[in-house]
């Protein structure tokens, strides 16, 4: 077996996704790479099952994820602290990041075994908790922090903070902190601009805020945002949310604190022959299915003329 190890991983909810992964490990086994698949996921002959621990990156070349954005950011858990790049195969919805699509599968396999790749950082965040000035739980979000109310019936109260300094005072749903890898996520859906990946920012969107003053904001990505839950007797309590994936009780007066992320999340990517840019743009016109008929572009450059 080569020295080249590949790590595959799949929605394990999604049958469709299990054959697609099981055709995975195949194609590169055949190919001479090393396969490790998690265990209870799905088996491969000549597969090495390794426990799903934090350690199961390690030493990986990359990993492989079949399934929708879910699967990829379960995956980014193990790929962020092993410094391994990502790679996506949607199989589920949209899967905006996604790199392929369940029909390009061998095709992506093709390059991976050639290295016809590239790899991109995307730029994650650090949570903190802080109850009492003390600091009672650090997490980390690729695409987003959301403090939420934790009852549907009431909203909750909070001051948000930017670089140490207080901003407003919201009685709101919640407020997404994003980073632009998650602009496209829950933060889009909460009003927010898209913002293009290779941009450094932080954002803050509120959701369904009662003030005049409640516009999404782009920040510095060296600013550090701050929620601040205000206790009052007609509000909810509040829970934190990264990525969806990982939840956090809020006490009453927790204070949220967001910065840029120390490590950032790994992406490969397949470039098309002689890209140039707009890989981006035509992610936004395919994915959300953008109106874009009639377009004609620079069409004087293909003539040989110059502006």
């Amino acid at each position: 077996m080569g020295s080249r190890t590949v790590l595959v991983t799949a929605h394990t909810g999604k049958q469709t996704a299990l054959r697609a992964a099981r055709r995975v490990a195949e194609r590169l086994i055949a190919a001479d790479i090393a396969v490790r698949t998690l265990a209870g996921e799905f088996s491969s002959p000549g597969a090495d099952e390794v426990p799903a621990a934090a350690d199961a990156a390690d030493g990986a070349e990359l990993i492989i994820v079949l399934g929708g954005d879910g699967a990829l950011l379960r995956a980014a858990e193990l790929a962020r602290p092993a410094g391994v790049p990502l790679i996506g195969v949607n199989v589920g919805h949209v899967g905006f990041l996604a790199e392929a699509e369940h029909d390009g599968l061998a095709d992506l396999v093709d390059r991976v075994v050639a290295r016809q790749y590239v790899v991109e950082e995307r730029m994650t965040i650090d949570v903190a908790v802080r109850s009492n000035g003390s600091a009672i739980v650090s997490t980390w979000a690729l695409n987003e922090a959301t403090v939420e109310k934790a009852a549907r019936e009431r909203m909750i109260e909070l001051i948000i903070e930017v670089d140490g300094r207080p901003l407003s005072r919201w009685g709101c749903d919640g407020v997404v902190c994003s980073t632009p890898t998650g602009s496209t996520a829950y933060a889009f859906s909460a009003g927010g601009p898209i913002v293009w990946p290779e941009v450094a920012a932080l954002l803050m969107v509120p959701i369904s805020a009662h003030a005049l003053f409640a516009p999404p904001m782009v920040v510095s990505p060296e600013s550090v945002l701050a929620v601040e839950l205000i206790v009052a007797p007609e509000t909810s309590g509040a829970v934190l949310w990264c990525d969806g994936r990982r939840k956090v009780d809020l006490p009453p007066g927790a204070r949220v604190e967001v910065r840029r992320g120390a490590l950032p999340v790994l992406l490969a990517r397949l470039p098309a022959p002689g890209e140039r840019g707009g890989r981006f743009t035509d992610r936004l016109v395919a994915k959300f299915g953008l109106p874009v008929a009639g377009w004609r572009g620079r069409s004087w450059e293909d003539a040989g003329e110059h502006a």
